[in-house]
């Protein structure tokens, strides 16, 4: 595949490769030296420890020796949101165990991330739950944000919001722009922080039939991370059909110069070969 990124803006985004997604072929600690390998040097990740939203501190210092060895800054990460990859899409809005988790995670993310020195955590809202009236769900969710936000705060990071879509995620209520945005608007409102921003998925978007030049006009003032996956089939730029370079391009002249994710699959090859799209000068973080 010949490279996508041509023009000075494109080659201008700085990016960084989400090992949630990419190099899943190679246990979690060798996945920050693929990365270099590749050519980047900034990364990001969901929760790394599904299983629990406490690990114990000897693996977050395994992590933490991993980033810091292959020379890679962590640039985003997510707090504890249940199974993912899997069934689950957060666990903040989930009444009973599962916020109970969400909340024991916040301070331990937040002081994981300052470790490292990333400065945005990524809090996925969770999925309705039957039986449960959605408005007891939103004022849960609304709670555990706050606490998140401050948490975020403390330690000099921004909390995302995220949208993700309808139909891989029909239970999750937060599946368009402006949702994701008025659960923004009343984190910063009940906390008076302003550090709660949108993560804007162009995948996503994309997914649940948005305009997303639009959805950039609109919002990219209140955005805090972009991530990018070509639509169909979720894959790297260039195997769908979006023009993922023109809405780079869109971004950048709307004022966004934060990160660009690569959240994509790697298809069937191994995750290293997954970036020919993208020139080998435009990968490490400028």
């Amino acid at each position: 595949m010949a490279p996508l990124l041509t023009n000075k803006r494109g080659m201008d985004q700085r990016f960084d490769v989400n090992l949630s997604i990419l190099f899943t072929e190679l246990p979690l600690l060798e996945r920050p030296a693929a990365a270099a390998a590749a050519g980047f040097t900034a990364v990001e990740l969901w929760w790394p420890w599904p299983e629990t939203p406490t690990p114990g501190p000897g693996e977050l210092a395994a992590l933490k020796q991993a980033l810091e060895e292959a020379g890679t800054q962590l640039v985003g990460l997510n707090f504890y949101a249940g199974r993912l990859p899997g069934p689950d899409r957060g666990a903040l809005s989930v009444p009973g165990e599962e916020s109970d988790r969400f909340r024991a995670n916040i301070d331990l993310a937040a002081d994981f991330a300052a470790s490292v020195g990333c400065t945005a955590l990524n809090a996925l809202y969770g999925n309705r739950v039957d039986g449960v009236d959605p408005a007891v769900q939103d004022e849960l969710a609304l709670e555990n944000l706050v606490t998140a936000a401050r948490a975020a705060d403390r330690v000099g990071a921004i909390l995302l919001i995220e949208t993700l879509n309808e139909p891989e995620s029909p239970r999750y209520p937060l599946v368009s722009a402006p949702s994701a945005i008025e659960v923004v608007d009343k984190v910063n409102a009940a906390t008076g922080l302003g550090n709660a921003k949108f993560l804007l998925d162009i995948y996503h978007l994309s997914m649940n039939g948005e305009d997303v030049s639009q959805v950039i006009k609109a919002y990219a003032d209140r955005t805090g991370h972009v991530q990018i996956a070509d639509n169909p089939g979720r894959g790297a730029p260039g195997t769908g059909s979006l023009p993922l370079e023109q809405l780079l391009d869109e971004l950048r002249k709307a004022g966004y110069d934060g990160w660009v994710g690569l959240e994509y699959k790697p298809g069937d090859r191994p995750s290293a070969d997954a970036f020919d799209w993208l020139p080998a000068e435009a990968r490490a973080a400028r």
